[in-house]
């Protein structure tokens, strides 16, 4: 019987998925970025917008669907259009990806994503990996495999949910463009790089472009020796918008500081 070339490419990736282990739809410790000072490139690196969002996973298990940050708790009630947009993802399937909120030129806009209840029409998740894909794992195939697997197989009806796009460019062309639109930076991927589930091996970069920003230190989370992190935000008109928890850059000394109140983002 004659098959077109889709109906191959089809049967081509249902017998891949087959060949692959089972395993159970849960969270899985998302893989980490190595941030660089300079932006690796060749053929076998491809590119990706440096979101400026919430990292999430989706979770569809047993027909429960859930998102979760990147520390297990739940983004159900901050985002419930989401997670109603997400009612495609299949069964027994995890996927990777980043809450976003886009301005009215679709740049990111983190400060939006801040006011996550007025804004929530301008809030989006943008998928970037396929994990576990209907009780397989996929975590052990290279990258390029897993985007293309992703792509063939997950299918959102709403435009709340976007398959994230990747570039195949130099370094310098990649660099010039995200200069252009004033974004925040580019992540880099090894096209042969494994899951590695909590991991910073370097497969995985980030290169910040724009790096200007004035930030206010509002308060900061104690530790068992001392000072943990710090916890920054900028102001937008007479209001104090909450932009990250920071750990890097200080030691983390007892201070004789005494603790009373701890904050804990996401």
């Amino acid at each position: 019987m004659f098959c077109s070339p889709s109906q191959n490419y089809a049967l081509s990736v249902t017998n891949k998925l087959n060949s692959l282990p089972t395993r159970s739809a849960a969270f899985v410790e998302p893989m980490e970025c190595l941030a660089v000072t300079k932006l690796p490139d060749g053929a076998q690196w491809l590119y990706e917008i440096k979101l400026d969002g919430y990292r999430a996973e989706a979770i569809n298990s047993d027909g429960k669907l859930i998102l979760v940050s990147r520390r297990r708790k739940s983004f159900n009630r901050q985002f419930p259009l989401i997670v109603e947009a997400l009612g495609d993802l299949p069964e027994n399937t995890v996927i990777d990806g980043e809450v976003v909120a886009l301005d009215e030129s679709g740049r990111p806009d983190f400060n939006l994503l801040q006011n996550f209840r007025s804004a929530a029409s301008r809030i989006h998740f943008f998928v970037f990996d396929l994990l576990i894909y209907q009780g397989r794992d996929l975590t052990r195939l290279p990258l390029i495999e897993r985007r293309e697997i992703m792509r063939s197989a997950l299918k959102f009806k709403s435009p709340r949910i976007r398959i994230s796009d990747y570039v195949e460019a130099s370094a310098s062309d990649m660099l010039r463009a995200v200069r252009q639109q004033g974004l925040e930076g580019i992540i880099g991927k090894r096209k042969d790089s494994f899951y590695e589930p909590g991991k910073r091996s370097g497969a995985w970069i980030k290169y910040r472009v724009n790096r200007g920003q004035e930030l206010v230190i509002g308060g900061y989370v104690p530790g068992p020796h001392g000072l943990d992190s710090i916890i920054v935000g900028c102001y937008k008109g007479d209001n104090l918008i909450y932009v990250a928890r920071i750990r890097n850059g200080f030691k983390c000394r007892p201070r004789g500081v005494r603790y009373t109140k701890s904050c804990d983002p996401w």
